[in-house]
């Protein structure tokens, strides 16, 4: 049996279906592999079953190399240099499609959380604060009608879009490198700081890593109305953590919603200090159903590896 690591424990239905073909390794731990453990596993595993947090760097594929597949838990993969796994033989796999509906469900969470001030009344009432109904009491956004600014116009981007035209009946403005054809009306804009100017909501969807590192920085948040609202549910290293602080304490947009951070799990203090931010804890494709589909498509990717067949999802 081929031996087989998987980075972090999966829901039971994933690791029974993995036992059953391969010779598997499970890591306990939910720190991420270092440089040094993901050089040492593609040495050690025929097959990885890697994701977020796992450094597969160009440094990490140094070497005599036994790994012949990287099977990614997740659709995005900035953490694993793709070119360096190609010069060193090693096939890379994610997992899209599946995680579509749940992230753009949290993107919907978070909206509504942020705009309504959802996670500020909640702590009020943990806190036995709440004096009672008034008529001025924590006046929020009223989101039916806003326009919306999806930055990245992929699939989660497209049903994020989607959820907002038809359940909310908010146009839809988006920046993309190339124009989409979709079942709604969406305009495309020519640049970021276009969209960030026009829309009363902004949410990010781009991949991580590469050019879009700090693609949402102080100018781009600058441009946003006073009354926005920001929204990343896409990958933490997007945005400048420091000005996305200083545009919320110092009043420059009326709020965001995050579940996504540079850093993870670290969160910056000043977040936690911050009423007009909700924060979650990267629950984007956090459901057991959605889990398990993401297990079985990476280890798809990996059966298919084995028996000499394309990569369903390579990448």
């Amino acid at each position: 049996m081929k031996k087989l690591l998987i980075t972090r424990v999966l829901p039971e239905a994933n690791l029974e279906a993995a036992r059953a073909r391969f010779d598997v390794t499970v890591r306990e731990s939910a720190d991420g592999l270092t440089v040094a453990e993901a050089a040492q596993a593609l040495a050690d595993y025929d097959a990885i079953l890697p994701t977020l947090g796992d450094q597969f760097s160009a440094e990490a594929f140094i070497g005599d190399l036994r790994c012949g597949v990287l099977a990614n838990f997740g659709v995005g993969y900035n953490h694993i240099d793709v070119a360096a796994a190609g010069m060193a033989g090693v096939s890379v796999s994610n997992t899209p499609d599946v995680v579509t509906d749940a992230t753009a469900d949290i993107g919907l969470t978070l909206i509504l959380s942020a705009c309504r001030r959802a996670g500020e009344g909640e702590r009020m009432v943990r806190a036995d604060a709440w004096t009672g109904w008034s008529p001025t009491q924590m006046l929020g956004t009223h989101v039916t009608g806003k326009t919306v600014g999806i930055v990245g116009m992929g699939r989660i981007g497209q049903a994020v879009a989607r959820r907002c035209h038809f359940g909310f009946e908010m146009p839809v403005l988006y920046f993309n490198r190339s124009r989409k054809s979709v079942d709604f009306p969406a305009r495309q804009v020519e640049t970021l700081h276009d969209l960030m100017r026009e829309a009363d909501i902004i949410v990010v969807t781009v991949p991580g890593g590469g050019g879009n590192a700090h693609l949402i920085d102080a100018a781009a948040l600058a441009a946003m109305k006073p009354t926005g609202i920001f929204v990343n549910i896409a990958r933490g290293d997007v945005v400048d953590e420091a000005a996305l602080i200083a545009a919320l304490q110092t009043g420059q947009i009326a709020g965001a919603g995050l579940d996504v951070f540079e850093h993870e799990p670290h969160v910056p203090d000043a977040f936690r200090a911050l009423e007009n931010v909700v924060l979650l804890p990267h629950l984007g494709t956090a459901a057991l159903e959605i889990r398990e589909a993401m297990g079985q498509m990476a280890l798809d990717n990996i059966i298919a590896w084995e028996e000499g067949r394309p990569l369903p999802q390579a990448v």
